[in-house]
């Protein structure tokens, strides 16, 4: 059986081994930043030759970009409820605690898997920038689905825009990472969202 994977036709074991390549890649790119991870220690890492490696990427960039895919689906998977089923108070309340409370366990350290690679890549690598666009583009959508349905069952007023509101959510959510991740606290985090959350409230029927 044939998979077919961003224009490339490939086996299963060849989609099973590209897939396991890019996971070892997005884990060193999160420890080490995309300019702190080469092709060799990706290579290595995955057990792989250089022939193989270049079988199923041209070239860094291409891989980059399969990392931003791979770390989006990650964030943004189907059944990700947290993300995709925003559609109360209640419900933004528990994922806010659950953001915070996973930050705490952490200490603060590692950030966003999706923003941590923009600092990095959007000045310098467009189809990069592109890519980690759609991906928060998809991430804002996905959280003004939830947004809408309260809009729709009369939680939110008529006027409120879900797509502005979502926005909001998720930019509250990086920065909020980003100071988490600078002060190892994530109180900074926790203001945030709660500052996101009480401009939703603020359109509460």
């Amino acid at each position: 059986m044939s998979v077919v994977t961003e224009g490339r036709t490939l086996t299963a074991k060849g989609a099973a081994t590209r897939a396991r390549i890019v996971a070892v890649a997005a884990r060193l790119v999160y420890e080490n930043g995309v300019a702190g991870t080469s092709l060799e220690q990706v290579r290595d890492a995955a057990g792989i030759s250089n022939s193989q490696l270049y079988h199923y990427f041209d070239d860094k960039q291409a891989l980059v970009r399969a990392v931003i895919r791979h770390n989006t689906e990650a964030v943004l998977g189907a059944d990700d409820a947290s993300v995709t089923r925003l559609d109360s108070f209640v419900a933004l309340e528990a994922w806010r605690d659950a953001v915070v409370a996973n930050q705490r366990r952490q200490h603060g350290v590692g950030g966003c898997p999706l923003g941590s690679l923009v600092g990095e890549l959007a000045d310098v690598d467009d189809s990069a920038r592109r890519e980690l666009d759609e991906s928060f583009r998809r991430w804002s959508d996905a959280i003004a689905v939830g947004l809408t349905s309260m809009r729709e069952r009369g939680l939110l007023r008529a006027d409120a825009d879900p797509a502005r509101l979502a926005l909001a959510v998720l930019a509250s959510l990086q920065g909020g990472l980003v100071l988490t991740q600078t002060r190892h606290s994530p109180e900074p985090l926790e203001v945030a969202l709660d500052g996101a959350i009480a401009l939703i409230r603020s359109h509460a029927t």
